[in-house]
């Protein structure tokens, strides 16, 4: 609470210093803001297209038709993983362009220049930032927690070959890990090794960490740390389990 207010008190003194209004009214980038909570939903369909994506290949046996193909096992999976990863890219990129469209049209810029500039503050200092950069950077940061559960339901698909069990367990985590998380970093520091406590690196940006001491070189190591072990067990047990059961 305190650092909030020392955050809020710092940002209104450089508004004040700079001659910055406050309230440059609703306009298209309030709308693009807003919309970003439907990174959500971009990530709930690439999560599903990630947990079938293997899954029902072999559900349906037509896993048996890629493997007569000329192709290794490992240029299978990374085909169908980077399909994944182009597919999570566009979503984020229709939903970002789609909002900025909407916003532009019902809102318009505001005719203000203020209403371009986002303030930050970081390590007791204010400093301005470009508003499309900072949204873009938002839209990122929002992402990477799906990103990381697509990449999970990836991962369970190809170990698992259960599609339902991957979109799941997955949805299951998207919904309710980042809550459990908050809830367990209230009572332990081991939490900041938990996954769904680095995925949201938007807590740097604003300053405030979920737990103590955590860095955005500590949140992004852990987050590699996770992401090389799902790849390493989908890619693993693909490459070893017989691909014709």
């Amino acid at each position: 609470l305190i650092d909030n207010l020392k955050q809020n008190v710092a940002i209104n003194q450089y508004r004040m210093d700079h001659n910055i209004p406050e309230d440059t009214g609703y306009t298209v980038w309030s709308y693009v803001a807003d919309s970003s909570m439907m990174t959500v939903l971009t990530g709930l369909f690439t999560i599903i297209i990630a947990a079938g994506i293997v899954a029902n290949e072999f559900n349906w046996g037509t896993i048996k038709l890629l493997a007569i193909r000329p192709l290794s096992r490992f240029q299978i999976l990374l085909s169908k993983y980077m399909t994944v990863l182009l597919f999570g890219l566009l979503m984020l990129v229709i939903l970002f362009a789609g909002s900025a469209l909407l916003g532009l049209v019902f809102f318009g810029t505001g005719g203000d220049t203020a209403a371009d500039v986002h303030l930050v503050y970081k390590d007791g200092h204010v400093f301005e930032q470009n508003i499309i950069a900072f949204l873009a950077k938002t839209y990122v940061y929002e992402s990477v927690s799906a990103f990381m559960l697509a990449t999970m339901a990836f991962m369970l698909s190809a170990v698992f070959r259960n599609s339902s069990l991957a979109v799941g367990f997955s949805i299951f985590l998207l919904v309710m890990g980042n809550t459990a998380t908050v809830f367990l970093a209230t009572k332990f520091e081991w939490t900041k090794y938990i996954l769904f406590a680095n995925t949201d690196l938007s807590q740097y940006m604003n300053g405030t960490p979920l737990v103590e001491g955590m860095t955005m070189t500590f949140s992004v190591v852990m987050l590699v740390i996770y992401f090389v072990i799902f790849l390493a067990l989908a890619f693993g047990v693909f490459l070893k389990r017989d691909i014709a059961t």
